[in-house]
């Protein structure tokens, strides 16, 4: 179900991914997937522009459609419950932490962990907090939060801060968090009487392990005890669907109160999500769930695929194991170089992220994108290993 786009038809349909680089460059940079549309999102499209429904959306209270869709896709995926009527839309995931911080948080410090997604660590600033940063330890077996770190940051004579922005799977570690690590992270954010904004747009993107019985799974943070009076999650169809320009997440409540005051919003705080990308969000979650399946059993291909290239051509990378997302963090410092990804792009043709987008004076590390097709794929690290080797 997973069709390929060629190098022609992904150059119309991703003017930033594909459009920002020359024709000789493979783009492996940006979080968009080199696959069609998949076909209900296609559908529900078509049937809307043929019927002149471009106009403003739903702003009526009340769950709608969309609301109900994402209730029954969260009990589906994550034996999750939802009431619809929390479901509160926002134009993306960005903009729905920056709501969160701005109606729900104190004015303090905001907690988040890095190496993180660029977009979401310069909301901080523009929602007028200082950001105190979570550092992996790059060296670190495992990429996990530092209990006592995290405690320190929000205890008031020290750090002092009041939010954690959690990313549940993580950009770009690739983590899954344990039911147990979320409950460990519930119990410091409550002791000190802290709020946490989850980003949980990866959510749907758990890939396949070995052995099914160990495989990883995503626990929202919300359906911890004693987790709906300080966290909402910002969630969304558009990284796991593929429809990031059509500008519609949401935000998930966990009581009637955070809902009434989120939607109590003056217009213009909560900015306007797109009709469309209602429609689309609404056909994905109800009818995408085959797509979605195939779309997991290719990107685990791809990750075992990438597991398998780095061994035979640059056997000294190191990946932490990709649970989640279709993102491989790669630590590349045995190859000698402080900016891999532009030695990369110079020498290779490839344009990877830089680490350091993700964690300001990381060096030696990139995100690659692995969603293309395998011959992309390979393509892309025979040229990294011969550009890290001249």
């Amino acid at each position: 179900m997973i069709r390929d786009l060629t190098d022609a038809e992904a150059r119309r349909a991703m003017p930033c991914k594909w459009g920002q680089v020359d024709a000789d460059v493979i783009p492996a940079w940006v979080a968009e997937m080199d696959y069609a549309l998949a076909p209900p999102i296609a559908e529900a499209l078509a049937d809307a522009v043929a019927h002149n429904v471009v106009g403003y959306p739903d702003f009526s209270p009340g769950g709608g459609l969309l609301g109900e869709a994402y209730a029954g896709f969260a009990q589906r995926h994550f034996g999750q419950h939802v009431d619809p009527t929390w479901v509160v839309p926002t134009v993306d995931v960005t903009a729905g932490v920056r709501v969160a911080i701005n109606a729900l948080s104190a004015d303090a410090p905001v907690v988040m962990t890095l190496p993180g997604y660029p977009p979401v660590m310069n909301i901080v600033e523009a929602c007028g907090r200082k950001r105190l940063d979570l550092v992996l330890d790059a060296d670190a077996e495992r990429a996990e939060i530092d209990l006592d770190q995290l405690d320190h940051l929000l205890d008031p004579a020290r750090g002092g801060a009041r939010t954690l922005i959690l990313t549940n799977p993580h950009n770009p570690w690739g983590r899954v968090f344990t039911r147990a690590e979320l409950e460990g992270i519930r119990d410091v954010v409550t002791r000190h009487g802290a709020r946490v904004v989850a980003d949980e747009i990866h959510a749907p993107l758990v890939l396949p392990g070995t052995d099914p019985a160990t495989a990883p799974v995503h626990t929202p943070y919300l359906t911890l005890d004693g987790a709906a009076d300080h966290a909402v999650a910002v969630v969304s169809a558009s990284k796991a669907f593929n429809t990031p320009g059509l500008r519609c997440a949401q935000i998930v409540a966990g009581d009637d109160a955070t809902r009434d005051r989120l939607r109590s919003l003056a217009a213009g705080v909560n900015e306007s999500w797109s009709v469309l990308g209602s429609i689309a969000a609404t056909a994905a979650y109800t009818d995408g769930d085959e797509w979605l399946a195939a779309l997991r059993t290719r990107l685990g291909e791809q990750r075992d695929l990438l597991a398998d290239l780095l061994a035979r051509h640059l056997p000294e990378a190191r990946m932490r194991p990709l649970e989640a997302t279709y993102l491989a963090w790669l630590d590349l410092r045995a190859y000698g170089e402080d900016d891999p990804a532009a030695a990369v792009l110079e020498r290779g043709r490839v344009r990877l992220a830089s680490g350091e987008m993700y964690q300001p004076g990381l060096t030696g590390h990139v995100r690659l994108n692995i969603a293309t097709s395998p011959q992309r794929l390979t393509a892309i690290v025979e040229r990294m290993a011969a550009a890290l080797a001249s």
